[in-house]
This record gives structure tokens, C-alpha cells and sequence, in this order.
């Protein structure tokens, strides 16, 4: 059986990374964790409620011993006043009709309140503790019973509770350090890049610096031919063109400066770019730009060129070089004071289980490749131009990409 290719082994393996594995990991373990927590309490609940239970037992069996006797007034009295009474569970105490003629340890109600309301209320709640641990009849007489009705007392109340309130806690603890740790390792990835954004702007200035020199040395000479006049008018466009890339670079990490421009304009000079170089493509691939009636909004050109460019460069790089459309769309939002921009390429479209990880830095489904290209595009849309962007819907033969900008700046930070 062969091996898969490279690129499916490569996509597969970030499918389920280190990243995923730890929060895997972490999960189960606040699950076993959890689990054991409510195991072993309701153990300890269970325990407690056999020992109320046995304790119920010896006082209805004294309460009968009581009613039973000769002197069962005062005896009846003294087991009540003295044993009953200082039960750490709720008691309630029916007669034969099953109301409530004596109660203790019932929470928010006065022993020695006995309003028709409190009344209803405790044969309600005497119907409740017989539900859930049965009555004890007692007998006086041959015919005359009462029924002693018990609840959990405040500590088995807490005790249940307890459970859930530590993994409320733990998982609140865990979703803070998760998004710690998240906040951090996104700061750290935002200062390397940036760091590297500074450094190769820094590093480009020098050489294209003495490459518009000796431009303008060659161009002073007296004797140019026509075809050498056309190579160096292409040099210094593409001169032009890294003096741009390396401005480019030296914003990144800056407050980007915000003027409002004319986006139809910078779409299509970005579509003219690429469609003059599509015979290095592939001669069946077409670009076509379709724009809308917009206002003018505030953009950063440099910045937002560079997005639709990385944007434009994909699509190019995912369609068949003998078929490939990519279409280019510009207009008003159906909600919100918005302007949307809609980049379509017939592809084979992105897989459902990478779609969600496209904007992350490091993703990509090329051989090579750092899988920069959509984090810088989302940062330079989102985070310098207050907007958003979104992978519409991806399907072989149909990916769209929607950029939305606001028409007023509502952004101006890094």
C-alpha cells in the first residue's frame, strides 16, 4: 500500500498537535479529577446518611418506648426536649391525619410558629423528606400513630454541593491559565514577528538603497539603447516594488496611519499585477475584478495591498494553472456600515477539519511554506483596520474569502 503524500502527512499531523494533545490531555484530566471528586464525596454523603439514618431509628424507638409507658407525659417530654431537640437534621412530627404538631431544625421556620401558612408549608415539606427517606410510625395505643418524618441535615446539604462548587472552580482556574497561557504565547509569537517584520525592513533598506544608485548611474550614460532603456525602466518598478515590500515591513508593529482612499482602485491595481505575470501561472488562469459603488473608506494602501496580495497570491497557488478562475468582488454589506470584498477561486477547496485553523500562525497545506500569509492578512484587516475577515465557505471548485471594513475608521492601534 503506498504512503501518503508528503503534504497529506504534513496537514494531518497539525491537525492534532502538541497544542491539541495538551489541551486533550488537560481535559481528561479534569475529568478523571472531577469525577473522582463527586465519586468520593457522595461516598462520604452516603455514609453519613446510613449513620442519620441510624440515629432516626433509636429515637423513634425511644419515642414509642416513651408513649408507651405509664408515665409517657413526662417521659415524652424529656426525650423530645432533650434528645430531639438537639438532632442536627431537620424533624418534622405528624399525627394521625398527617399535620405537622411538632417540628426542630427547620430552616427559616420558628418552632413556635404555627400560622395555617407555616403549617402548609411544613406538611409540604414533610411530603418531601417522606419521598426521598420514607416516615417512622409511632404508636400509642392500638390505633394511634404518629409519623416522625427526617430531612439531610446542613452538612450533607454542603457536602453535596461541594463537589460541583471545587470543579466550578477548577475548570474556572483552568480556563484562565488556558487563556493565560494563550494571551502570552500570542504576545511572545507578536513580538518575534515583529522583531523579524523590523529587522528585514532594516535589512532591505541598505541594498535597495544601492540598487536606485546605480540605477541613476546607468541611466546618466549617454549611449542607452532602446531595449536597455525598457530593462532599466523594469528594474526600477521592481526597485519600486521592494522599497514598498520593505515599508511594508517597517510598519508592522507601528500605529498604521489611516486615510481614506479608493478601494476599488487598490483591488484592481493588485488584480493588474498578478494578471501581468499570469503566463508565469499558467496561461489558462483568468482574474477577473468585478467593483461595486463604494465611498471611499480609510485604509492604510501598503498595508491593505499587502493583504490582498497574500490573498490573491493563494488563491493563484491553489487553482489548476490550466483552468483556474479567481474572481474578485467589491460592495456595500448587506448589514452594518460596512464595505465587503469577496476573493472566489475554483480550487479544490480546504478540507473541513483545517477551515477552522487557516488564520492560525504556522497552518499551512503546502510543502513549503511558514503559514504566515493568512495570520498577517487577518492581523492587517482586523487589527489595523478595525475589520474582519472570514473563510466564507470552502468546497471543491468553490473557496470564498470575505473582508469586511468598516466605512468611518474605527481603528487606528496595533
Amino acid at each position: 500500500m503506498p504512503s501518503p503524500p508528503l503534504t497529506s502527512r504534513r496537514v494531518d499531523s497539525l491537525y492534532l498537535g502538541p497544542s491539541t494533545m495538551f489541551k486533550v490531555f488537560l481535559l481528561g484530566g479534569v475529568v478523571i479529577v472531577s469525577a473522582l471528586f463527586i465519586w468520593y464525596t457522595f461516598s462520604v454523603i452516603e455514609k453519613l446518611q446510613a449513620d442519620t439514618r441510624s440515629q432516626v431509628e433509636k429515637y423513634v424507638k425511644l419515642w414509642q418506648m416513651a408513649a408507651n409507658s405509664p408515665t409517657s407525659g413526662s417521659e415524652l417530654e424529656f426525650i423530645f426536649e432533650e434528645i430531639i431537640v438537639k438532632a442536627a437534621f431537620p424533624i418534622i412530627v405528624l399525627d394521625g391525619d398527617r399535620q405537622p404538631i411538632h417540628w426542630r431544625n427547620i430552616e427559616r421556620i420558628d418552632p413556635a410558629d404555627t400560622t395555617v401558612q407555616t403549617r402548609q408549608r411544613l406538611k409540604e415539606m414533610a411530603d418531601d423528606m417522606t419521598a426521598e427517606h420514607g416516615d417512622f410510625p409511632i404508636q400509642f395505643a392500638e390505633d394511634h400513630f404518629n409519623y416522625f418524618c427526617y430531612g439531610d441535615s446542613a452538612v450533607i446539604t454542603q457536602l453535596t454541593m461541594m463537589p460541583f462548587i471545587e470543579i466550578a472552580i477548577v475548570l474556572a482556574f483552568v480556563i484562565v491559565a488556558v487563556i493565560g497561557f494563550q494571551n502570552i504565547k500570542r504576545s511572545e509569537e507578536r513580538h518575534i514577528w515583529v522583531g523579524m517584520a523590523k529587522e528585514t525592513a532594516h535589512q532591505l533598506g541598505t541594498p535597495i538603497s544601492s540598487l536606485m544608485g546605480w540605477l541613476e548611474i546607468v541611466e546618466s550614460g549617454e549611449s542607452l539603447t532602446p531595449r536597455l532603456t525598457e530593462t532599466v525602466d523594469n528594474m526600477k518598478v521592481d526597485v519600486g516594488r521592494l522599497q514598498k515590500v520593505a515599508n511594508r515591513f517597517g510598519q508592522i508593529g507601528s500605529v498604521p496611519e489611516l486615510r481614506d482612499g479608493d478601494l476599488n482602485e487598490i483591488v484592481k491595481e493588485t488584480a493588474d499585477y498578478y494578471t501581468r505575470r499570469l503566463p508565469l501561472q499558467g496561461k489558462g488562469t483568468t482574474i477577473m475584478f468585478t467593483p461595486g459603488i463604494i465611498p471611499d473608506i480609510p485604509l492604510n494602501v501598503e498595508l491593505f495591498g499587502w493583504a490582498l496580495e497574500n490573498l490573491i497570491k493563494n488563491a493563484l497557488q491553489a487553482v489548476d494553472a490550466s483552468n483556474g478562475r479567481i474572481s474578485i468582488t467589491t460592495g456595500r454589506a448587506d448589514i452594518g456600515n460596512l464595505v465587503a470584498i469577496h476573493i472566489t477561486d475554483n480550487g479544490p477547496g480546504i478540507p473541513p477539519a483545517a477551515q477552522r485553523k487557516v488564520f492560525r500562525a504556522g497552518f499551512t497545506t503546502k510543502k513549503r511554506g511558514w503559514g504566515l500569509g493568512l495570520t498577517l492578512v487577518k492581523r492587517i484587516v482586523e487589527e489595523y483596520h478595525g475589520g474582519r475577515i472570514v473563510l466564507l465557505r470552502s468546497k471543491p471548485g468553490e473557496t470564498v474569502f470575505e473582508m469586511l471594513l468598516p466605512m468611518s475608521s474605527t481603528k487606528g492601534t496595533t
